[in-house]
């Protein structure tokens, strides 16, 4: 057996491992995995699906050719790739002639690598001259993302390695079950527990995160702002804030403290249903601790007001003193497995690499030259994600879609609305190892190598730079994403250098976001390998990178943290006498995301094998609803028929569907698109339903 050392394919937290491919005799070509005990991340740990990630490799659908239709009506059949390529290109560029450049749009996924995500967005404006493109991480952690550039100047998921949490003293987490989405995490949270510190979970459900807390705030759906303003109201009021730190490394405090006032404790109570003396108790613990954390995930961020939500709980960390102090500071819980490193590099409607804005004329004269174009040759700011799937095939909308590494068809809001827009392209390109849901609507399947096939860099919620190592080699007939990209902007004619070779693409990534925020230019493949990975920013060859940014000044014009008020308004759908409930939703353990890998991994698929809709006894004795019993969840955009699952581990008045299954228990059927403003990220996380034995 040989071993290569690498990371694994799920989460942000992108646990090391170690693959092992069998080299001869009857196993030959199996693949036996490893946690590996020198990655800080995950110290040796590995969760369900990262020990059975191999079986990905060979799952027996696995798409291993080409496959094209001639019309809609007619099924996918084998193809070559010439063919498969001819018709992308020929098709494009006829749409591009009759309707222009913007008929044409592209979406990425946040598991992509950071070459591949550099690529994509390359290959949108110079290839096709586009500014339709976004990508799903746009539904990940788009919020908080904002609310950490809006005050401090940056976005980068923890504000130091994640192995501060556990020399920390307190951590409030917000919105968040890394029990389930990221178990080894909870290694470094039960190691501050047992040295004393304490751990402070707030969500509608008792979650298995929030079993191991200390203490557990329950608020109802949609109240965050509230809540968090309510306990910035008591720091203020027990003379708990660091009035020095405030003076000396923030602005804008005097607007929060006077939005802060009007949420006293009992008014607070009311909105949020969380006891006083809960919060009182959380407010304490946090200011008490020495050093703290301030922890938000996607039950604060999926939201039409995520930004404002985080950014009200980030508000809270800076009156206690606590982002850009050593062992201290706010953070995101990054969820896909680049989802950092996958918003940095030009995916996103709004951005060039480096994090740069797409509409500020120095970073695109920078990034032009490194592509050798003239500026004017780049697109403006395009549609953000659920603005551009709901905007295919109408009038003035792209007619064609070009997709790598996501499955909007399960993933995406209002999922029967996202597979309307899909049928009505002219064209639908979608490249995958798996027969997704998405690609299976397609009129052109590339088949992509994975994630053990190809090398790579990816970004983990730290901000650490890691390296992906090819373990085996594709399937004949399969052919990587950079392969692809360089295989169509060759045919498309397009500018510039399109290499197929990781490294090289890393390099011109370098040279990208030099000078930018997220700076990687310092960073080689030959430091992560001597390192074990690199932070950023790190701006040239000798400088160490960039494990805690904020810790001399924050990166806004002054150098201070901003302050930004933010008032509680509800969610954008609330209750009534129709649809009495609320819907929130999330992941379980055994599966991941849109579950295109996780649903034919057999271990997984048996552990958690469906859709399921979770009541409160209460609630379900008053609606005549029995444990397993077939009940019907409407909302006003659709409905789903799922089964029951009783426990008194969430609010009476709130029901909870995991969003991974396909069909018709998607819960994507049933949630709200209505857009954060700032972030574009849409409600996923609350809207108003009915709930009743089906049929009603």
């Amino acid at each position: 057996m040989t071993g290569t050392p690498t990371h694994c394919p799920y989460c942000a937290l992108q646990c090391g491992m170690t693959l092992h491919k069998a080299d001869a005799g009857t196993d030959a070509g199996a693949v036996r995995i490893e946690p590996r005990d020198d990655v800080p991340a995950n110290r040796g740990g590995l969760c369900q699906k990262g020990w059975t990630a191999a079986e990905l490799l060979t799952v027996p659908d696995r798409l291993t050719a080409p496959m094209m239709r001639c019309d809609r009506g007619a099924p996918l059949e084998p193809c070559t790739w010439d063919e498969a390529l001819d018709r992308v290109t020929s098709e494009a560029a006829r749409l591009r002639a009759l309707h222009g450049a913007d008929s044409v749009a592209v979406f990425g996924g946040g598991g992509l690598t950071n070459e591949k995500a550099y690529q994509l967005g390359k290959f949108a404006r110079l290839a096709l001259g586009t500014s339709q493109i976004d990508y799903n991480g746009r539904f990940c952690m788009s919020s908080a993302a904002a609310a950490s550039g809006r005050a401090f100047g940056m976005d980068r998921g923890l504000p130091g390695p994640v192995t501060d949490l556990a020399a920390s003293g307190a951590v409030l987490l917000a919105g968040g079950n890394p029990a389930e989405t990221m178990p080894p995490f909870m290694r470094h949270l039960a190691q501050m527990r047992d040295a004393g510190g304490a751990l402070i979970v707030v969500d509608p459900r008792r979650t298995a995160t929030a079993r191991q807390a200390d203490l557990h705030l329950q608020p109802v759906p949609g109240t965050d702002i509230a809540l968090a303003n309510g306990l910035l109201h008591l720091a203020l009021a027990e003379g708990l804030a660091d009035e020095d730190y405030i003076a000396a490394r923030t602005t804008g405090f005097d607007a929060v403290r006077t939005v802060a006032n009007a949420y006293w404790p009992d008014r607070v109570e009311r909105i949020t249903g969380v006891p006083v003396p809960a919060m009182r108790e959380a407010v304490r613990l946090l200011a008490r601790a020495g050093r703290a954390h301030v922890l938000t995930a996607r039950g604060a961020e999926q939201h039409a007001r995520g930004t404002d939500m985080v950014g009200v709980f980030i508000n809270l960390a800076l009156v206690l003193g606590l982002p850009g102090r050593e062992g201290s500071g706010y953070g995101c819980l990054t969820g896909q497995g680049n989802g950092q490193g996958g918003r940095e590099h030009g995916q996103k409607a709004d951005q060039l690499p480096g994090y740069r804005k797409i509409d500020d004329p120095a970073a695109r004269a920078h990034v032009a030259a490194v592509w050798g174009v003239d500026p004017e040759v780049l697109p403006g700011p395009g549609r953000s994600a659920h603005e551009l799937l709901s905007a295919l095939g109408t009038a003035g909308g792209p007619r064609a879609l070009l997709l790598f590494g996501s499955n909007p068809v399960v993933s995406a809001p209002r999922a029967a609305q996202v597979e309307e827009r899909l049928d009505a392209l002219d064209l639908l390109v979608v490249a995958d190892f798996v027969p997704s849901e998405t690609a299976r609507r397609a009129d052109v399947v590339l088949p992509t190598a994975q994630w053990a096939e190809e090398s790579g860099t990816m970004t983990n919620l730290e901000g650490r730079v890691l390296r992906r190592r090819r373990a085996a080699r594709p399937p004949a007939g399969v052919r990587t994403d950079l392969e692809i990209i360089g295989a169509l902007a060759e045919r498309l004619k397009a500018p510039g250098e399109w290499s197929t070779d990781p490294e090289t693409v890393f390099g011109e990534l370098r040279r990208a976001s030099a000078g930018g925020v997220a700076d990687y230019s310092g960073i080689t493949y030959a430091r992560i390998e001597a390192e074990g990975g690199v932070f950023w920013p790190c701006p040239s060859p000798d400088h160490p990178g960039t494990p805690r940014p904020y810790l001399d000044r924050f990166p806004t014009p002054d150098g201070r943290a901003r302050f930004v008020p933010a008032e509680h308004h509800g969610p954008a759908e609330d209750v009534d006498e129709d649809h009495p409930l609320y819907l929130t939703t999330g992941r379980v353990l055994a599966q991941y995301q849109s579950g295109a890998q996780t649903r034919r991994v057999r271990a997984l698929a048996e552990a958690a094998p469906g859709p399921f809709v979770e009541l409160h006894p209460d609630l379900a004795e008053r609606l005549g609803i029995e444990d397993g019993a077939e009940v019907r969840v409407e909302s006003r955009r659709g409905a789903v028929t799922v089964r029951a699952r009783l426990t008194d581990a969430i609010r009476s008045d709130t029901v909870f569907m995991p969003f991974h299954w396909a069909g018709d228990g998607r819960a994507n059927l049933l949630t709200n698109p209505a857009l954060d403003p700032v972030s574009r990220m849409p409600e996923f996380k609350v809207c108003a339903v009915r709930v009743g034995v089906s049929p009603f």
